[in-house]
C-alpha cells in the first residue's frame, strides 16, 4: 500500500516537470535577440522598414500633368504661344544706342565706369542696362567686332551666345539658312530684318529686346 501511495504522489510531480519543460521553449521564442528588435509595443525603437519599389514602376507625374521634355542642346524649344512683347522695364533699342560709348578709352577708364567687361571672340564688351557694347580702346589688340552697336542679352549670356540662339530660332522659322556662327553676319542681319518686318517690329537688323521676345527666347 505504501508503494501505491508513492506512485500516486509522483504523478503530479512528473506532470509539473513536463509543463515546465514545455513552457521554456515558448519563453525563449518570445525573447527578441539584440539584432532583431521587434516593432511591437514592447520594443524600445520602432523598426525601420524599407519598401523596395517594383522595377517596372513609373515615376509619379507632376500635379499639372507630365513634364515636358527639354529641347536637345543646339535646338530651340518649340512654343505654341504667340510672340511675346518685352516687359516694360526692358531698355528700348533707341535708348541703348544713346548709352553706347563710341569714344576710345583706356582700360583704367573702362574699369572705373563699368563693372562687367568680357572678352568675346576678337573684342571686349561692356555690359550696361541689359545690352552688350563694344569697349573701344580697352585693348587695341582685340577690336574685331562684327557689329559695333548694342546687343541685347538675357540669362547672363555673352553676345555670341545670344546670337547663336537667335540664329537657331530664325533657322527653325525658315528665315536663316547660314551657318550657326554666333557672329552678327550680313546674312544674319538680313534674316533678323525679315523677321522684324513680318512681326511688325522696328526693322534694324540687330539683336534687340523686342526681337528676342518675339522669337520666344525669353
Amino acid at each position: 500500500m505504501g508503494k501505491n501511495l508513492s506512485k500516486r504522489a509522483m504523478k503530479p510531480l512528473f506532470f509539473s516537470l513536463a509543463c515546465v519543460i514545455a513552457v521554456v521553449p515558448i519563453l525563449k521564442a518570445q525573447t527578441a535577440s539584440p539584432g532583431n528588435t521587434p516593432s511591437g509595443a514592447s520594443a524600445n525603437k520602432p523598426a525601420h522598414v524599407v519598401r523596395k519599389q517594383p522595377g517596372n514602376q513609373r515615376p509619379a507625374q507632376p500635379p499639372n500633368g507630365p513634364a515636358s521634355k527639354p529641347a536637345p542642346i543646339g535646338q530651340v524649344a518649340p512654343t505654341n504661344s504667340a510672340p511675346r512683347r518685352p516687359a516694360a522695364n526692358v531698355v528700348a533699342y533707341s535708348e541703348a544706342l544713346s548709352r553706347c560709348v563710341h569714344a576710345r578709352h583706356t582700360r583704367f577708364w573702362w574699369r572705373n565706369h563699368f563693372t562687367t567687361i568680357v572678352l568675346v571672340g576678337g573684342g571686349y564688351y561692356y555690359w550696361d542696362a541689359g545690352y552688350w557694347f563694344p569697349a573701344w580702346g580697352y585693348d587695341p589688340n582685340y577690336e574685331a567686332y562684327d557689329y559695333d552697336g548694342p546687343i541685347f542679352t538675357y540669362g547672363n549670356l555673352l553676345p555670341d551666345q545670344v546670337i547663336v540662339n537667335v540664329q537657331l530660332a530664325l533657322q527653325d522659322l525658315g528665315y536663316f539658312a547660314g551657318p550657326i556662327s554666333g557672329a552678327l553676319s550680313p546674312a544674319t542681319r538680313r534674316a533678323i530684318s525679315a523677321f522684324q518686318q513680318d512681326e511688325g517690329l522696328e526693322i534694324n537688323g540687330v539683336v534687340d529686346g523686342p526681337t528676342v521676345y518675339a522669337l520666344g527666347l525669353i
